[in-house]
């Protein structure tokens, strides 16, 4: 009994050595995992935390002076006419670039009616109403707009006729326009305003220039 005691007690002795080494170990194993989670949760964080910061600005539009104001009330009723005159080339004008043209100017200019007009709501600002108003408001000749006469004429003219009017009259309209997105540029505070206006002068001087071209004028 005694030997058979002697030689256990060593057995039991590796036995629990070994369950506590393998305790230590899973124990170090856990630490070293707690570990690198903490890390990654800190750098996922992190990480959430840096794409989070941009939307937590908000997306609010920003302040407007009074040349803004008087950029969308002055440029509503200039793009309608425009867009007036560009729908007549749909039936009148006599060449295919002409109406090419007409049209591009009429994509250009009627979404930016509905922004402008989205602008002066949301300031509490009037927006000019449509009609006869349009033209009371700025006074012939007044930025470039069509007289009541001028546009009469351009509505009984067809053909070769109504293309040369047409471009003569809107080369005037565009130098209006881009006179006033000018103005915007060095007066106005409202950023998108700016950005609208420097579309303005770019494209419609574009177009000045092919006009020009087109009237043999270049």
């Amino acid at each position: 009994m005694t030997g058979t005691t002697m030689t256990s007690t060593p057995s039991r002795s590796r036995s629990v050595l070994r369950h506590c080494a393998a305790v230590a170990a899973a124990g170090a194993a856990s630490l070293l995992l707690v570990a690198c989670g903490g890390s990654g949760a800190d750098s996922t964080g992190s990480g959430h935390g840096a794409h989070a910061k941009p939307s937590s600005v908000p997306a609010t539009p920003g302040q407007h002076n009074a040349a803004d104001a008087a950029f969308a009330q002055g440029m509503i009723p200039h793009h309608r006419q425009a867009v007036e005159m560009a729908e007549l080339a749909s039936t009148r004008a006599g060449s295919a670039e002409v109406k090419k043209l007409a049209e591009e100017i009429r994509k250009a200019q009627d979404p930016e009616i509905r922004t402008l007009s989205g602008w002066l709501t949301a300031w509490g600002e009037p927006v000019p109403a449509e009609g006869s108003g349009d033209h009371s408001t700025h006074g012939a000749g007044a930025a470039g707009m069509m007289s009541a006469q001028e546009m009469d004429g351009l509505k009984a003219a067809s053909g070769g006729a109504f293309d040369t009017a047409f471009m003569e009259l809107m080369i005037k309209h565009h130098e209006g326009a881009v006179a006033m997105a000018r103005t915007e540029q060095a007066q106005g505070s409202f950023p998108a305003a700016r950005t609208m206006a420097e579309t303005i002068v770019s494209t419609q001087s574009a177009e000045i220039a092919h006009m020009n071209k087109l009237l043999g004028r270049s």
